[in-house]
């Protein structure tokens, strides 16, 4: 798991689920940089990505910095570990207090929408009635666009990045791919942290390629050795990959994310996609990776056409959906086009 340190935030309500169901004892846990100011309006909301966790300054660190998008000089910087994360956040891993045992798979079903609530009760916490920036990549993005709507005059700008108005069928397959190599294991429903850990390693290795893109692949591991028949760089690569996924990782959390991710559909229970999306009031950038093969950049086209105040931005990278954690000059370069005074 993450050695990264959060605050946390126990909550004295109960927090009500949009299918219904309640979570006792809900926790929030947090990093935040800089400091609020005294008109509580210099905030920046960062909305993390499937796996990542709230220390933004060790994912994005890119974006930190004296004069950068991210000055905690300037703006009091917050992120939220995801519900369902496994890094603080109520989870899996969480005892259960009816049975004083984790969740496991019996960790209430969410959506991500229940994920952008439970960041606006985070924000209650703090008093804060208005966002500078808030900003989202990949799930976070899904969030955000919860929260811009939900929030509406709120959100000052919104910055979306290599996302969709919903789910796609084509993610969602990808996702039922990794849930069926997660199922086969038999350790998955055990109250264990390390139930399902076997699998964990293989679904990482099934959606990584989703992530990059083939042209990466033959730059970085294709082999100088033209008589080379077996250990080859690009199998070694995704061994690594896997397994640094299950240190720092849990299956059953990774479970029931992804079918959180697969929930998200602006639109659900407000007419249409398109109507949703018009409701957006913040002064918006959208950003796409012309190479993205997961979120592929019409998605993000579509966002743009129908938030009343967006303006779209496409990046060429090698780095495919990745590629949002890495073109750090790209991104800001982008967001300053459209935002001048970040």
């Amino acid at each position: 798991m993450s050695q990264t340190s959060y605050t946390y935030l126990n909550l004295e309500q109960p927090f009500v689920l949009e299918q219904g169901s309640i979570i006792e004892k809900p926790v929030i846990a947090y990093n935040t940089y800089g400091k609020l100011n005294k008109n509580r309006d210099n905030v920046i909301f960062i909305c993390h990505a499937l796996t990542a966790n709230s220390d933004a300054n060790d994912w994005w660190n890119g974006l930190f910095g004296k004069g950068n998008i991210f000055d905690s000089d300037k703006y009091f910087i917050i992120c939220a570990n995801n519900l369902g994360s496994p890094y603080g956040t109520s989870s899996a891993i969480h005892i259960k207090p009816a049975t004083n045992e984790i969740y496991g798979l019996d960790f209430p079903f969410f959506t991500i929408k229940d994920t952008a609530n439970l960041h606006l009760q985070l924000l209650q916490h703090f008093k804060i009635e208005k966002i500078k920036l808030l900003i989202g990549g990949s799930c976070g993005g899904n969030i955000a666009q919860e929260i811009a709507f939900s929030q509406k005059d709120k959100i000052e700008n919104l910055v979306l990045l290599c996302c969709a108005s919903r789910e796609t069928p084509w993610a969602i397959a990808i996702h039922q791919a990794q849930r069926l190599i997660l199922e086969a294991d038999d350790t998955l429903a055990h109250k264990s942290e390390q139930a399902g850990a076997k699998a964990l390693r293989a679904c990482r290795a099934t959606a990584l390629p989703y992530y990059r893109t083939q042209k990466s692949f033959t730059i970085r591991q294709s082999e100088s050795d033209l008589n080379v028949i077996s250990n080859f760089k690009s199998s070694s690569y995704i061994n690594y990959q896997g397994e640094k996924f299950v240190n720092r990782f849990n299956a059953q959390c990774y479970y029931t994310l992804l079918n959180a991710l697969d929930t998200h559909n602006i639109g659900r229970n407000r007419n249409s996609i398109e109507e949703a999306l018009a409701q957006i009031t913040a002064n918006t950038v959208v950003i796409g990776f012309e190479s993205d093969l997961l979120i592929p950049v019409e998605e993000q086209q579509f966002l743009a056409k129908h938030i009343p105040k967006a303006a779209y931005f496409e990046i060429k990278s090698l780095y495919g959906h990745d590629a949002f954690l890495i073109e750090h000059e790209h991104i800001k370069n982008a967001i300053r086009a459209k935002i001048s005074d970040l």
